[in-house]
Parts: C-alpha cells; sequence; structure tokens
C-alpha cells in the first residue's frame, strides 16, 4: 500500500510540474482556464516523440523538454523517414527530401520551408493542407509494443515457472493464476461454453491483460494515454467484429435473417422481418461500436476529470483551495486504479458473450422429436 502510494504522489507531482511549465509558456497568451484546456487537450492527444516532462527557465523564458524523439514514417512523394526532433516540438519545419512539412496540434502537414498554413475559412482552426500517410512510430505505438513484449516476457516466465513447479504457481504467478482462471471459469465458459471456449481463450487473456496493463500505464508518470485514443479502442473493437462474424455458426446468422424460426410461414412474417431483419443487422455493427465508445470515453473522461483537478490548483492560488484540489486529485488517481482493471473486465465480458451469441448451437434433432 506505502508502495502504491508512493507512485501515485509522484505522479501527480510530476504531472504538477509539467502543468506548472505550461502555464508558464502560456503566460500573456491568455486566461489560465484556456491554458489548462489546452493543457489537458495536448495530454489527450498522441505525440510524435515521448515527452515525461517539461520545465521553464524562470531566467530566459525557454521551455526545456525532457524526453526523447521517435521515427517519423510518411507516405509522400516516396517514403521519408526522419527523427521527430526535426520538428523541436513544434516549434521549426523539418525537412526530408525537399519536402517540408510541419507539426500542428499533433498532425503532420506538408508545407512550404517558411512552413506557412492555409486555413478553410468554414474551419478556421483546421489547416487546408495536404496531410501525407502517417505511419510514424508515435507514443501510443511504443506503448502498445512494450505493454505486447511485457505480456509475452511475464507469461513465458509463468508458464516455464508452472511447468518446472508441477503446475504449482510460484512468485507472481500465484497473483496471476487465480485472474486466468476467473477469465476461464466465470467469463469464458459461462458466457461461451465448455465446448467451444478454448478456442477464444487466447484472445480473451490477451485483451485483458493488454487493456488492464495500458491502463496502467495512463495513472504512471509516463503520461501515456493509449486506451484514450479512439484509433486503439476502434482496431479492437474491429477484431472483436470480425471474430464474432468470421466464427459464427449458421443457428447464429440464421438467428440474424429468420429471427422468428421455422414456425411461421413466410408470407405471415414477411412484414415483421421488413424491421426485424435491419434491426439484426444493424446489431452487428452497434455492439462492437458499444465496445468503442465504452472503453474510449471512461478512460478519456478519467484524464479530462484528474486534469481539471489538478488545473484547479492554479486556478484557486490559495491554501485552501490547493490542497483540496490535490486531496480531490489524490482520490480521483486512486479510484482510477479500479477503474482500469473494471474497464478491462467489461471489454472482456462483452467480447466473450458476443462470442457466446456467435457460436451457439441449437439441438434440432431434439426439437424436431419434441415438435412430433
Amino acid at each position: 500500500m506505502h508502495r502504491k502510494i508512493t507512485v501515485k504522489t509522484i505522479t501527480l507531482l510530476m504531472l504538477l510540474l509539467t502543468f506548472t511549465a505550461f502555464a508558464s509558456e502560456g503566460e500573456g497568451k491568455g486566461d489560465m482556464k484556456t491554458e489548462i484546456k489546452e493543457y489537458i487537450e495536448h495530454h489527450l492527444q498522441d505525440s510524435h516523440d515521448f515527452n515525461l516532462m517539461a520545465s521553464t527557465d524562470e531566467e530566459t523564458g525557454e521551455v526545456h523538454h525532457y524526453g526523447f524523439p521517435l521515427p517519423v514514417i510518411l507516405v509522400d512523394d516516396g517514403l521519408q523517414v526522419f527523427m521527430s526532433s526535426k520538428f523541436h516540438h513544434g516549434e521549426t519545419i523539418a525537412e526530408s527530401n525537399g519536402n517540408y512539412y510541419k507539426l500542428y496540434h499533433g498532425k503532420i502537414y506538408k508545407t512550404d520551408a517558411e512552413g506557412t498554413l492555409t486555413y478553410d475559412p468554414e474551419h478556421p482552426k483546421h489547416p487546408s493542407n495536404v496531410r501525407p500517410l502517417d505511419l510514424s512510430i508515435t507514443k501510443s505505438v511504443v506503448m502498445m509494443l512494450v505493454t505486447g513484449l511485457l505480456l509475452i516476457w511475464l507469461f513465458r516466465s509463468l508458464a516455464k515457472s508452472y511447468a518446472k513447479n508441477g503446475s504449482i504457481p510460484k512468485g507472481i504467478g500465484r497473483f496471476f493464476e487465480p485472474i486466468v482462471l476467473y477469465i476461464r471459469d466465470d467469463i469464458a465458459i459461462a458466457n461461451i461454453g465448455e465446448k467451444k471456449y478454448k478456442r477464444y481463450m487466447p484472445f480473451l487473456l490477451t485483451v485483458f491483460f493488454f487493456v488492464w496493463f495500458l491502463n496502467m500505464f495512463g495513472l504512471t508518470p509516463l503520461g501515456v494515454n493509449v486506451t484514450g485514443n479512439i484509433a486503439v479502442t476502434a482496431a479492437l473493437a474491429v477484431i472483436v467484429f470480425l471474430l464474432t462474424n468470421f466464427t459464427g455458426t449458421k443457428d447464429y446468422w440464421k438467428h440474424i435473417f429468420d429471427p422468428l424460426g421455422d414456425g411461421m410461414p413466410w408470407f405471415g412474417k414477411a412484414i415483421i422481418y421488413i424491421i426485424l431483419i435491419p434491426i439484426e443487422i444493424l446489431g452487428l455493427f452497434i455492439k462492437p461500436f458499444a465496445l468503442m465508445i465504452r472503453l474510449y470515453a471512461n478512460m478519456t473522461a478519467g484524464h479530462v476529470v484528474l486534469m481539471s483537478l489538478i488545473g484547479l490548483i492554479f486556478i484557486f492560488k490559495s491554501w485552501v483551495g490547493g490542497p483540496l484540489s490535490f486531496g480531490l486529485s489524490f482520490a480521483i488517481s486512486l479510484i482510477e486504479v479500479f477503474v482500469a482493471l473494471l474497464q478491462a473486465y467489461i471489454f472482456t465480458m462483452l467480447s466473450a458473450l458476443y462470442f457466446g451469441f456467435a457460436s451457439e448451437e441449437h439441438d434440432h434433432d431434439h426439437e424436431h422429436v419434441e415438435a412430433h
């Protein structure tokens, strides 16, 4: 417990330091509320460099960023590859093979040597410059790779330890084994059935720990918000959609296109099917869409609330409001630890539920005998 509190305290202190640097950098550009809003938007966005924190030199006003650059990969007149340090956090123009690019609000636009951006009159905040196809290794991609490698290393080690000790977990395996058994018994078997649950277990275990670990990384001083990126949650939802429909049984598809069964003649249920079948088909897409939005919205909301409470410290600037805001921030961050696990559980549970629908089979011979 003491270690957890220490980690959360360090995280909050690093956020405060970054907030202070950001506020100092924006002095004279606008009011404090605007600066806090911009910082929150910056935190929620993916980035082309891994920026851990920032500080401002009080004498020169220069902002120092602490982190490391990442590879930028663009498809534009061929393959353009360079490091994100060329952008210098969006302050300079990057040149590659005679092409010039500008980093603006986390997106890369093609421009000229002066970095000129043209804006659409109807959307003055959105440049109309060409955006090349961006295949860069961003901060979110790095964290997904790190999480994937961590899962491979962790569970390979657990499997070897499990085999050496006669199927008895040792060390950290004692913590993970009950979780794996819970996913198998109370999620997979309970929703899919003992007959077909094994074919879905690798995905269910992977997606649970993948989402959980990414959520926990989002609460560390690393400042990542991977599951708050709708592109990531959309990719996970698409995988669930494909697995559900490509492994769907004959009865699953029959339920979609013939939901009333064979008990009623076609001419009698034709009018009903005009309404039911489109609803069933729409449901195929609503289910993964709900998965995508639920995970994205909950994790984003948690980060926004936490950042907003920290921002109140700079708004109040008092001995009463400051400690109160910090205390609330600390309490919310502890709740977010539970939410990180809860969202991984919900995503896995709903995925197993959809897989259960797809793998359903009816005993037609038994139903035929009962009918006679």
